[in-house]
């Protein structure tokens, strides 16, 4: 596994498991340079549930996304978001 793979292992486990919000923001943000889209979303409203400190930038890329996808699928993404807050 590459440094970037376990630095997304250590992240995820912080903010899952350990509801690290500072984790879920540094995981948003390496998802918004990567240019993810559906797990971007997930990830900002984990970051959001968990009370991070999202900034303007944050909430302006998932608008973006947000904008170009149907009810349905904006839907899926949001169970998929409660999913991994159970798990």
């Amino acid at each position: 596994m590459n440094s970037t793979r376990l630095e997304t292992s250590r992240l995820s486990e912080l903010a899952l498991r350990q509801r690290d919000a500072c984790a879920a923001v540094a995981l948003l943000d390496q998802s918004i340079a990567l240019r993810h889209r559906r797990i971007a979303l997930i990830r900002y409203l984990h970051a959001q549930y968990l009370g991070a400190p999202l900034e303007v930038r944050h909430h302006e890329y998932v608008q973006k996304i947000a904008a170009r996808l149907s009810a349905e699928a904006l839907a899926r993404i949001a169970q998929a978001a409660r999913a991994r807050l159970r798990a």
